[in-house]
């Protein structure tokens, strides 16, 4: 969960050996020994629950907004203005990340 929305849900095996959303992906990359992922630590700071950002809620800390990536899969506009429900990733794991549909 991030900023009060769902980005991702699943079975825990599935969500701990396949994290497809990015927030999910840097939470679990900071826990000791869950998974061999690299640590990413998140830039920026965490927004204002009180002033929600538009689009996707992770988009002003994603690190696929930050590296440029959502720019090169062109997808960034809609990161930042369409936001977007939990769609299934994999059988009974959902994910709302606009690079993964």
């Amino acid at each position: 969960m991030y900023l009060g929305r769902i980005v991702e849900e699943g079975p825990a095996e599935e969500l701990l050996s396949n994290p497809r959303h990015p927030y999910t992906r840097a939470l679990l990359s900071v826990v000791p020994e869950v998974l061999e992922l690299e640590q990413q630590i998140l830039q920026g700071e965490t927004p204002d629950p009180t002033r929600i950002p538009s689009g996707c809620r992770f988009h002003p800390r994603c690190p696929l907004v930050a590296s440029g990536e959502s720019a090169r899969l062109g997808i960034e506009e809609r990161c930042r203005t369409e936001d977007l429900a939990l769609s299934e990733v994999a059988p009974a794991h959902l994910a709302a990340c606009h690079a993964l549909t």
